[in-house]
């Protein structure tokens, strides 16, 4: 054969392996797609670096399918799983149920202590110890009156055998100080490989109170990580430091309401909802500050600018993602499963007032594609977790228990 054809030959062979579709990379994204936001922000705001938002749209190419299987709760805030795969879930008003996978509601879980549920508050997020097959022991959340006020408080109580109520709850925890407000609990918790608890707060929301996010003598806009009994696990960033909350992981925080382990890395994710605008996802370190109310990417809602107006401060933490308008992040989980392998360790985020789910895909923790699932179901999405099935399982305000699987 001749040199000039087999030169042909080559090219013919690198052309065609060019136009071949290359299979994606797990989770990766299609930057050809425009950002799914398309609404006008609320601010002229600048991000600090490219990609901070409004990053360009993916699209999941798997089939799957979204079906409620329940319509029969009532403001539902914290999902979780049971070892046996079904789900435990907090109401607001201050009782649980357990739902089979196919939607079926046990009758409401008593013996929880009284909470109030005015405002944003009420039976808030839940987690099942590591160990409930052998304890039964469950740990939750809520906003509790006191005679100064109300605050989060941390309780804990095992399951009866016959699951109808919880045995020997004990509060362990109270965030102080207390505050008669009723928004901004914050309420989400977590279990560490540790067997800890991490948990959320919000700052209360009024301007009287937002500057302790920033005080460390403050259980105010703090991320917390305490033991099961209640106090500061050794090793926290401000352990003995004077004026200074042991109990304090991080700080700087306005109304965290997601919280969850990255499944490779084991880092702490956050998400918290800013004013208008300015929503924003973390990457949780120990003893850094998150800038609220200092700086922030959200105005008042109406109108003027929060503080100073500024949005980065040497020593005040960036976000690694942030939306304006307003997702309204609550409640989030990573998805480790393997039907969907596009969706792996991708970030799924309840949206209320977008009233839609937001998959992220995170590469070398910056945000490199965001989509929108379940838009048309105009539900105010308050919590997400995956299920022992690897499907995904999300409660809405309006009541409504969602799986989320591949079809």
């Amino acid at each position: 054969m001749t040199k000039p054809i087999l030169t042909l030959l080559a090219a013919a062979v690198a052309l065609a392996s060019c136009s071949e579709k290359k299979p994606s990379h797990e989770g990766s994204a299609d930057s050809t797609l425009a950002p799914v936001e398309t609404k006008e922000p609320n601010s002229a705001y600048k991000p600090a670096f490219e990609g901070q938002t409004r990053i360009a749209g993916v699209k999941t190419s798997t089939p799957y399918e979204s079906k409620a299987i329940s319509d029969g709760l009532k403001n539902p805030w914290g999902i979780t799983s049971l070892p046996d795969g079904r789900l435990i879930i907090t109401e607001k008003s201050g009782t649980m149920r357990i739902a089979k996978v196919t939607g079926e509601l046990s009758e409401p879980i008593t013996g929880i202590p009284t909470v109030n549920p005015d405002g944003q508050g009420g039976l808030l997020g839940i987690r099942v110890d590591p160990d409930f097959e052998q304890n039964r022991m469950i740990y939750w959340v809520f906003s509790e009156k006191r005679p100064d006020g109300n605050l989060t408080a941390v309780a804990k109580g095992k399951l009866s055998a016959d699951e109808k109520k919880i045995e020997g709850a004990t509060v362990i925890y109270r965030a102080t100080p207390a505050y008669k407000g009723d928004l901004h609990y914050g309420g989400r918790i977590l279990i560490d490989k540790d067997g800890n608890l991490v948990v959320s707060t919000g700052e209360r929301s009024d301007t009287v109170t937002r500057p302790q996010a920033q005080f460390l003598n403050s259980s105010l806009g703090k991320v917390l990580k305490i033991t099961k009994d209640g106090k500061a696990v050794a090793g926290n960033p401000f352990e003995g430091k004077a004026d200074a909350k042991p109990e304090i992981y991080s700080y700087g925080h306005r109304n965290v309401q997601g919280l969850a382990f990255h499944p490779v890395t084991g880092d702490l994710w956050e998400t918290e909802f800013g004013p208008r605008g300015g929503d924003e996802l973390n990457r949780i370190e120990p003893g850094k500050n998150y800038g609220w109310p200092t700086i922030t990417y959200g105005i008042e809602y109406a109108g003027p600018k929060v503080g100073e107006g500024i949005q980065q401060k040497e020593g005040l933490e960036q976000p690694v993602y942030y939306w304006d308008p307003v997702v309204s992040p609550s409640g989030i989980t990573f998805y480790t499963g393997d039907a969907i392998p596009e969706w792996k360790n991708n970030l799924f985020i309840s949206g209320l007032s977008s009233t839609h789910i937001a998959r992220l895909v995170i590469e070398n923790n910056k945000v490199v594609g965001e989509e929108r699932l379940l838009e048309k179901e105009g539900q105010r999405f308050r919590d997400i977790t995956q299920g022992k099935d690897g499907a995904l399982y999300a409660i809405t305000d309006q009541g409504k228990l969602y799986r989320i699987s591949k079809k």
